[in-house]
């Protein structure tokens, strides 16, 4: 029986020239199914965001296929992949970046309604883009018509929630959404994605650098160093029984952080 989503032997290669060519990532293969939250943990640099962005489609891989629910992406025509791109969106890193400031909240929400062309009729619209802020729990009456300067950084990424969140996508690639965040904040956001995957049922690629983050949010974690993938299975078996170096200095500096706490 074949998962909800399989990649298979990704490669991505920066660089056309012998002499600059640089392999990214390396053989990368994993799947999961509908509903499970997966975890990619890695060091800057490992591959993790460029699978991220290959899985959106922001970015092409150089070989290997990815297919979501029986569909063979790379199969896809360019049209198609427009379509489908409703079932797959993203949570960047960066809230102050990646919403654009001179678009009022309500906008930055609709705007990918408009760009997929899921709803013509602008009153539609509005009402699902009141409904995604409900989602995140941001009053729409007092947020729509706000601009991102007017919002925290908290307010700003539950924005971004919310903007993944209106085409009712079946996968949501979340790349490092806490890393701008304060501690409070992080465990806040982490609980929203949580609950949003209860009741929607939506899968997270959970993109981090940060092990701590991934122990009560991820079903299970894929360790990427160098572009490969050195360790994989669920969570608390990863974390409880490392199999690689540098999966244990992760877990070494986790308990060094947790101790320095206690």
């Amino acid at each position: 029986m074949k998962s909800f989503v399989e990649l298979k032997n990704i490669m991505k290669v920066y660089g056309h020239s012998k002499s600059n060519k640089v392999a990214v990532l390396k053989d990368v293969s994993f799947s999961f199914e509908q509903g499970e939250i997966i975890g990619l943990i890695g060091a800057s640099g490992a591959g993790k965001s460029t699978i991220g962005k290959i899985l959106v489609g922001l970015e092409q891989q150089t070989k290997g296929s990815i297919t979501v629910d029986g569909i063979n992406l790379h199969t896809l025509s360019k049209k198609a992949r427009r379509q489908f791109a409703k079932n797959i969106a993203m949570i960047f890193q960066d809230p102050y970046e990646s919403l654009s400031s001179r678009m009022k909240i309500s906008q930055l929400i609709e705007e990918p309604l408009i760009i997929q062309k899921i709803e013509p009729d602008a009153k539609q619209r509005e009402q699902l883009v009141r409904e995604a802020l409900q989602v995140v729990s941001l009053d729409p009456d007092k947020y729509m018509t706000r601009y991102p300067h007017e919002l925290s950084g908290g307010e700003r990424q539950r924005v971004g929630v919310a903007r993944a969140f209106i085409t009712k996508p079946k996968i949501i690639v979340a790349d490092e959404p806490t890393s701008m965040l304060d501690t409070s904040l992080r465990l806040e956001l982490i609980q929203l994605l949580k609950s949003m995957n209860e009741q929607f049922g939506i899968s997270y690629v959970f993109v981090t650098h940060d092990i701590a983050l991934t122990k009560n949010f991820c079903d299970r974690i894929i360790v990427l160093h160098e572009g490969e993938i050195v360790d994989e299975g669920p969570t608390e078996q990863v974390i409880n029984e490392p199999t690689h170096p540098f999966t244990r200095a992760l877990i070494d500096a986790l308990l060094i952080l947790e101790g320095a706490k206690n």
